[in-house]
């Protein structure tokens, strides 16, 4: 009976220890949990509605999104991101480094006439832009590991946000020097505020938008231009955001 009861207490204690690593992973990574599948996602057919749009007049406008940033206020559709606090590293917590890009991107894109809001982990109901970016920062368990990604949704019912993507991955390339990381996730591409039709927080469908991993914040070597020169990848964001824009003709 001890014998037993000993067995049942190990397992216990394996099955406490599995949940436990299991979150403490999924708390690590930047993207928020709970992406979309890709066969989640509805095809165009039932919105034709959507040919038919148009775009509102006035300057070209600019959302940056801040990840996990005042996370705990998202309304209760979004309650299971309440407690991802998202990656970290140097210090820091990764909505800290997302705040301080976003805030010289802002900075970079003002200069050039752009009209910018940041925004937190809560998307405004139905949110249009010219371009919507959520700027997150990764990590890993594996400090080695290093680098960006840059990602556009399951479904791009604007048919740009893969130009958009290109412009920015060869602009980031340039201007900070990070290798490219391959490994686009299901939460990058299913990510939240792309979801227009499962959350009333959300972008909507034809806002151009894209989800970049600016570097691994568990990493030394990225870390240490996450956080001290978030200058570097801002300018990078704002460059390739820029000639997203020209190619658009929506600025000069």
């Amino acid at each position: 009976m001890r014998k037993i009861s000993a067995i049942i207490a190990i397992f216990i204690i394996i099955i406490t220890c599995a949940i436990f690593i299991f979150q403490k992973l999924q708390k690590i990574s930047g993207a928020p949990p709970y992406g979309e599948a890709e066969n989640e996602i509805p095809d165009l057919n039932p919105y034709t509605w959507i040919k038919d749009w148009k775009r509102p007049e006035g300057p070209a406008k600019v959302a940056l999104q801040v990840g996990h940033w005042n996370s705990k206020d998202v309304p209760d559709e979004l309650q299971n991101l309440r407690d991802n606090t998202g990656s970290s590293g140097g210090g820091k917590w990764e909505w800290e480094v997302n705040l301080a890009i976003a805030q010289e991107t802002k900075k970079f894109l003002e200069e050039k006439g752009i009209q910018v809001e940041i925004l937190p982990a809560t998307v405004p109901p139905s949110y249009w832009a010219d371009v919507f970016l959520a700027i997150h920062a990764d990590g890993s368990t594996d400090k080695s590991k290093s680098g960006y990604k840059i990602a556009s949704p399951w479904r791009d019912y604007t048919q740009k946000s893969d130009e958009l993507v290109t412009y920015l991955e060869n602009s980031y390339e340039r201007n900070v020097g990070f290798t490219q990381d391959p490994n686009i996730t299901r939460n990058m591409r299913g990510y939240y505020a792309f979801s227009w039709w499962k959350y009333e927080h959300s972008i909507h469908p034809m806002t151009t938008a894209a989800i970049i991993e600016t570097g691994f914040l568990t990493n030394y070597k990225d870390q240490k231009i996450l956080i001290n020169s978030p200058e570097i990848p801002a300018k990078a964001i704002a460059d390739g955001t820029m000639e997203f824009l020209k190619s658009e003709n929506l600025v000069q």
